[in-house]
């Protein structure tokens, strides 16, 4: 199992945009596409506390949502959460 999780729409921008920043990092991850499965979507609501996609995780740590992991890249806190899944 991948490292980083990303519950996601086939049809979100925001889930795009997310996927093609780890995919710039050659980050593999998991995704889970939640349309048109309640369960999953539920499980994603449960294990995040939020309702809408994408929902991120590396490792243990809930990173939330697309502004979320932009946020991290931008204060370069990004490259250090993924290195760190390395060891």
């Amino acid at each position: 199992m991948s490292d980083v999780v990303i519950y996601s729409s086939d049809y979100c921008p925001y889930c795009i945009r997310a996927k093609q920043l780890l995919a710039s990092k050659s980050v593999s991850f998991k995704e889970i596409v939640v349309d048109g499965n309640n369960e999953l979507r539920r499980e994603m609501m449960v294990k995040s506390n939020q309702r809408t996609v994408p929902q991120i995780w590396i490792g243990d740590l809930h990173v939330g949502g697309c502004d979320d992991l932009y946020a991290l890249e931008r204060s370069a806190k990004l490259d250090s959460l993924l290195v760190a899944l390395e060891s």
